[in-house]
């Protein structure tokens, strides 16, 4: 994104924990489902680069599930990335990197990062216009080593519908604040996946509505 947008009103709730850590119980809901799904498919050791790492809550459980992989979290935003360095502290895993900006809807981040056996990303899709998803996906794939797993988590449409009527409130309220954001559809995603040069795995159905995609890059 040239402009970041304000989507503070709608992003996630995040409360101060303490020693730079800020919690978000939404994503404290979510780390096991996602970790269950990652400890499945990812691969079990080599380098993992975590888009949108939030407040680090996630990194700082996947880098426990998953030892032997390299674990490099990125944000755009500065006291996210404050929070994510201080959870991985109180983590005392250490397999996780110092966080590093990234804006991964922007073109070329995939040549700087190449290489990863695991890219993961969460809640993040619908807070950016199609576009920038599809740029995200295809830096993605440019960035993930053969055989590299890429996964993405969060909340979509299926068949272009919502599909229940918080989903829609909160579709609506996105798009409210900015038109070209909201939720994508699950079809254009796997679609975005395959012209990207990844095979799509699998599509998994996840708790709160929510939904998981695992793709690979076969060469």
């Amino acid at each position: 994104m040239s402009t970041p947008r304000d989507l503070s009103a709608v992003s996630g709730y995040a409360e101060d924990e303490g020693n730079g850590r800020l919690y978000s119980p939404s994503a404290a809901r979510n780390i096991e489902p996602i970790a269950d799904v990652l400890a499945h498919h990812a691969p079990k050791a080599g380098q993992a680069l975590e888009i949108a790492s939030g407040t680090g809550q996630h990194v700082a459980i996947f880098a426990g599930r998953l030892p032997n992989l390299v674990w490099q979290p990125t944000e755009i935003d500065a006291a996210r990335l404050t929070s994510v360095n201080a959870w991985a502290e109180h983590s005392g895993e250490l397999n996780i990197l110092p966080a590093i900006p990234l804006n991964a809807t922007q073109k070329g981040w995939g040549a700087a990062h190449a290489g990863q056996d695991l890219i993961t990303l969460s809640n993040l899709l619908h807070l950016i216009s199609k576009t920038e998803a599809q740029t995200l996906i295809s830096e993605a794939g440019k960035a993930l080593a053969p055989q590299g797993v890429f996964h993405i988590y969060g909340p979509f449409m299926r068949d272009g519908e919502t599909t229940s009527a918080g989903d829609a409130e909160f579709h609506a309220k996105l798009q409210a604040q900015d038109p070209d954001v909201g939720y994508k559809d699950d079809w254009d995603v796997i679609d975005w996946i395959h012209t990207s040069g990844m095979d799509l795995v699998q599509v998994l159905e996840m708790p709160s509505n929510n939904i998981s995609f695992v793709a690979t890059r076969p060469f």
